[in-house]
């Protein structure tokens, strides 16, 4: 019964934000508090609504600061020189202009966190995309697929959780899936391409020569919410070193991402702005954009809460697992690798890695597939995890780039189920995991 619920739950939720019924943000409020009611879970509602937003807090205070200051951080034209070398590399073709993408988005998510790459990513790319009329979606497309790649890192959060769940090293799990990380990579560019060149040929432009710059390349690609008076361009070395600071601090975990973004935003805003009236007007400008993700944030608390708070997790989790006949357990590391596509996009990364991964990884010990292989073959999905409605930095992304979450969802799935496939046939051909047992 509560897997049948778990299920028809992510399935009215999925369906009333696809066909636009619903807000994301509404949809995720009402529909799990609906079906938990149905259930007869009334009275214990309350306690997982609060427990599942509680696990969310530093996620949504992250998220909130951080836009407030990668937005001051743009006001004051500290990635203005970033954008005009890109302008100038890309000379005016989208094809090199979806390069750019990908290549700015690999090198920014080496810190292992999506919503730092989308930020620095869209900022510098979405005025380019603007002046060249390309489609934005294929920005938000390239940009959370080379995500993709680089949440693969140690320090990302699914290859430490899978880690973790099966008390493995994760540099041990990252460093065996390099090779088909690098594929994957390739695949990326691939798809950069090959979208670069269907854009070329809507927009009938022909290729210019390598060393032409686009004679329309905007000369003020990007101003700030308050016009050319907001920008500190004294102050580009100072917010600079304070951004390289921030990223710094996230790799060697010095303090808490959500209070180092919290204590940057406030330096960065007292310095470049030290007048009270100046202040107000940064923060009256970014506002709307950090309080609609961070409450897109909170309400996907209240959903993986009451999905997890029911024991709906668990059950749909046994359910998968107990279909799988007997005779398809040699074949559990591939299997697993499947699984993790759909599974990792309806629940959580926490539920799918802590809650299914250990049971998967009992059941391919009985047919010696070890929990290193076992591990490896459950990162495959995390392409097609980040489309998800319950990963919070998906939000900030569609938001920047101005698109609702179904339409980027409809237009990037295809090309994620490639990458998810290329990244599974390099890990089977390296041999990260088996086909087949022994």
């Amino acid at each position: 019964m509560l897997s049948g619920l778990g299920f028809a739950m992510v399935a009215i939720f999925m369906t009333l934000i696809t066909t636009r019924r619903l807000s994301a943000l509404a949809a995720l409020i009402l529909v799990p508090t609906a079906v938990a009611l149905v259930a007869g879970f009334g009275p214990q509602l309350g306690p997982m609504m609060l427990a599942g937003i509680k696990d969310l807090a530093p996620t949504a205070v992250m998220l909130l600061f951080a836009i407030l200051y990668f937005g001051v951080m743009i006001d004051a034209g500290l990635f203005e020189p970033l954008v005009k070398a890109i302008v100038r590399a890309t000379a005016g073709d989208p094809v090199r202009t979806m390069f750019g993408v990908v290549a700015l988005a690999l090198v920014v998510g080496l810190d292992g966190d999506g919503s730092t790459t989308y930020m620095i990513t869209i900022v510098a790319m979405l005025p380019l995309f603007k002046q060249q009329k390309l489609d934005v979606r294929i920005l938000a497309c390239l940009a959370i697929m080379a995500s993709g790649v680089s949440n693969l890192l140690p320090w990302g959060g699914p290859t430490a959780r899978a880690a973790t769940a099966l008390h493995l090293d994760p540099a041990a799990l990252f460093l065996s899936l390099l090779p088909a990380l690098l594929l994957t990579a390739i695949y990326v560019f691939f798809v950069a391409w090959w979208l670069g060149r269907r854009e070329r040929a809507r927009l009938a432009l022909n290729p210019p020569e390598p060393q032409s710059i686009a004679p329309d390349a905007p000369e003020e690609p990007m101003l700030p919410e308050g016009g050319s008076y907001a920008k500190r361009p004294k102050l580009i070395w100072f917010n600079l070193a304070l951004t390289l600071a921030l990223m710094a601090g996230l790799v060697l975990s010095i303090m808490p991402l959500p209070v180092m973004f919290m204590l940057g935003f406030a330096v960065a805003l007292v310095v470049n702005y030290p007048k009270l009236e100046d202040q107000r007007e940064r923060l009256y400008a970014h506002a709307g954009n950090a309080l609609s993700v961070g409450g897109l944030v909170f309400a996907a608390g209240l959903f993986t809460g009451i999905l997890s708070g029911t024991g709906m997790v668990e059950a749909m989790a046994k359910t998968v697992i107990e279909i799988i006949p007997p005779q398809a357990g040699p074949y559990m590391a591939p299997i697993t690798a499947l699984i993790s596509l759909p599974f990792t996009f309806l629940i959580s990364n926490d539920a799918f890695y802590f809650g299914m991964l250990p049971i998967l990884a009992q059941a391919g010990a009985a047919y010696g597939i070890t929990p290193e292989q076992m591990a490896r073959a459950s990162l495959i999905g995390q392409q097609v995890h980040l489309l998800s409605p319950l990963v919070p930095s998906t939000y900030l992304l569609v938001s920047m780039v101005g698109i609702e979450l179904a339409e980027h969802q409809r237009f990037t799935i295809r090309w994620a189920l490639g990458a998810a496939l290329v990244m599974m046939l390099g890990a089977l051909a390296i041999g990260a995991f088996p086909l087949i047992a022994g």
